[in-house]
């Protein structure tokens, strides 16, 4: 009887071992491990700013060659292309009727001169007459306005004289200033017309020259808050230090400093224009030249620079990053300054010590637990091992 009852019992007893052996086999399959993220310790660093803008290269000084008396051309005293001193003769024009017109004028200065004895010794006559009453008084009146008459002349004659040695030394057509000259308008046999609107040929002095470059009035603005706020020291004596990349992308050896920022907005572009000094010893930069300019700003100190990779956005284009806090997932929103290499510069909504997720992003969502190892920045692609 006893074997029967424990014959019974026996498949009742196997199939509640093997109920509670299901049992644990699902209640372990039920614990899912929290996901693994790669994370970066954000750490402030030490940064200079600069700002990349376009920019055309100008002469440092530019002159104008025209003519400013009439006359045919007689020379060309230059090449076309090279460097001239200021007062090198460059045109020749006919000098002979100016020579003519201040021969004249010299003869009527002697003519005037030559009369002035005769009528300053009647007048002193006529004085002397007048004291006795041997003449009127209307006979020394005339007499004293003969004299005053004849020194008038002898003033307006050398008047006379000294515009008809100007314009006799204007037919020597010099340079107002030292530089490069262009090329010639005008040959010689041409006929030159006093400030007339053609110029002849043009000077352009190109060591130094200015580089300009156009900058929004916002960014301006928000370079001065930051300098305000402490976030950004200034260069030294306050005086930019600004480099500059030819128009193949080469870098231009020579280092320049921003002289001004113009005091009005051009009102379709909402900027102003900055302008640069450069050193163009070998005259590498000409004039209406194409370049970029990268100008220093200032240095901060606590810059947070986090990798473009640990950085996404928003559905409405906001940038993100997600932070590992108390081993939970936080989304945080950005503000982003700029991008410097392949880094953003953050400057709200991170802070130093933040774990930053850098892999593993498509796997967590907010106030997830996750488990996080260091995140390992690749090696550059010209590192070598050993």
């Amino acid at each position: 009887m006893r074997d029967r009852v424990l014959t019974g019992l026996g498949p009742v007893v196997g199939v509640l071992v093997a109920g509670v052996l299901l049992t644990g086999c699902q209640h372990r399959q039920g614990q899912v491990p929290a996901p693994e993220v790669a994370v970066m310790e954000i750490q402030p660093s030490r940064v200079d700013l600069t700002t990349e803008l376009p920019a055309r290269v100008s002469a440092f000084l530019m002159a104008e060659v025209r003519p400013q008396v009439n006359g045919i051309i007689l020379k060309r005293a230059f090449t076309e292309g090279s460097d001239v001193k200021a007062g090198q003769l460059l045109y020749q024009l006919d000098p002979a009727p100016y020579q003519a017109a201040l021969a004249s004028a010299q003869a009527t200065l002697a003519k005037a001169e030559a009369n002035l004895p005769s009528l300053s010794s009647k007048a002193e006559r006529s004085g002397q007459l007048a004291a006795i009453h041997a003449v009127g008084q209307q006979d020394l009146d005339d007499a004293v306005a003969a004299h005053k008459q004849g020194e008038a002349e002898i003033l307006s004659a050398k008047a006379a004289v000294d515009a008809a040695s100007v314009n006799l030394g204007y037919t020597r057509i010099t340079a107002p200033i030292s530089g490069r000259v262009g090329k010639s308008a005008v040959t010689v046999g041409a006929l030159a017309t006093a400030y007339q609107a053609t110029d002849f040929t043009t000077i352009q002095q190109l060591d130094p020259v200015y580089v300009d470059a156009p900058q929004s009035t916002a960014y301006l603005l928000e370079l001065r808050r930051n300098l305000a706020a402490g976030r950004i020291r200034n260069t030294e004596a306050g005086e930019a230090k600004v480099k500059l990349l030819l128009e193949d992308g080469t870098p231009y050896p020579n280092g320049g400093v921003l002289k001004f920022s113009d005091v009005t907005v051009d009102p379709s572009t909402g900027s102003v224009n900055l302008r640069m000094l450069f050193p163009n010893p070998n005259h590498l930069l000409l004039p209406g030249m194409y370049a970029r300019v990268v100008i220093q700003e200032g240095t901060t100190d606590h810059a947070l620079l986090v990798p473009q990779q640990g950085v996404t956005h928003d559905p409405k284009g906001e940038p993100i990053a997600w932070v590992v806090e108390n081993a939970k997932v936080v989304q945080r929103s950005l503000k982003v300054d700029r991008a410097i290499g392949s880094k953003w510069l953050v400057t709200a909504g991170l802070a130093a010590g933040d774990q930053l997720i850098m892999e593993g992003l498509l796997k967590v969502r907010p106030g997830m637990t996750v488990r996080t190892v260091p995140f390992h920045e690749p090696a550059p692609a010209n590192a070598t091992t050993n």
